[in-house]
């Protein structure tokens, strides 16, 4: 066990855990600890600056990459900050650990992420596709906002393979080279449910701040059946979307029988210290 490990354990909470592991069932119930945010944040701030943990990945439990992630995020160097954050973003296999990666930086250098932003919208990798929509609603839908933004996130291609990790892609790479079965194939076809639930998160968060721009993506059908509706659904949950502006979106659902298979075990619900998205929208 390494020290960091020997660290988190110190202020394990089983029941914690459990709580996680209930809203993160991508993961098996033996990667989680129970170390409560506060806590980890607090472990963050005595970290702060490179150190040796940040080259140890992949990491196996939960609460190490919740770790890494802040220590990331609290990086008050732009480019390190990048370059840190390009070494972890395919080891990222949950869409907590994606959604509260959050680095204060980019605030002050939101031009020279969209570059970034745009390569991690082409990744073959979820999380990654995961974490570039989520900066494109973070830091360009208001005064920076460009319709080609919400052109780009409409854009996502389901058709190409989807990996959960860098190790699965890995596996994939080789097996296929050498002509093996695959325990675990790459989702293609439909995008996996956690980047059709961030395009929606996106297009109704879109809604809200620029309505009459985003409006025809709905009006013309330009998102999935399922991501249409769900967009739909959580703009219909906002208190920033005005009532007619909503009546008029009732009207735009569209019928589907599009499901995922895992999608009744995979509702997104946000961790402790993190609104969730009714509120946010």
């Amino acid at each position: 066990m390494t020290r960091i490990q020997e660290l988190l354990f110190e202020h394990q909470d089983i029941k914690y855990a459990d709580f996680q592991a209930n809203l993160t069932p991508g993961l098996p119930r033996e990667r989680f600890i129970g170390v409560r945010t506060p806590v980890l944040r607090d472990l963050t701030k005595k970290m702060a600056g490179p150190c040796a943990f940040m080259e140890e990945l992949p990491h196996f439990y939960f609460e190490e990459n919740q770790l890494h992630a802040f220590l990331i995020a609290g990086q008050r160097d732009f480019a390190l900050c990048l370059e840190q954050l390009e070494a972890f973003l395919p080891y990222i296999d949950n869409w907590a650990t994606c959604d509260q990666l959050s680095p204060g930086i980019f605030k002050k250098n939101t031009k020279q992420l969209l570059p970034y932003i745009d390569r991690w919208l082409d990744s073959s990798h979820i999380y990654t596709v995961r974490f570039g929509i989520g900066m494109l609603m973070k830091y360009f839908l208001d005064a920076d906002f460009e319709v080609k933004y919400a052109e780009r996130v409409a854009a996502i291609p389901a058709d190409r393979p989807y990996f959960r990790s860098k190790g699965q892609r890995t596996a994939y790479i080789e097996n296929i080279t050498v002509g093996k079965a695959l325990e675990e194939e790459p989702v293609a076809g439909e995008c996996p449910y956690y980047i059709s639930m961030m395009i929606a998160w996106y297009f109704a968060t879109a809604l809200a701040k620029q309505y009459e721009a985003v409006l025809p993506f709905i009006e013309e059908r330009r998102l999935d059946p399922w991501t249409h509706n769900k967009t739909i659904q959580k703009a219909l949950e906002s208190y920033r979307i005005l009532p007619e502006q909503k009546e008029y979106l009732r009207t735009q659902r569209i019928r589907t029988q599009r499901s995922f298979a895992n999608a009744k075990n995979s509702k997104e619900k946000a961790p402790v210290g993190i609104e969730n998205s009714k509120k946010k929208h």
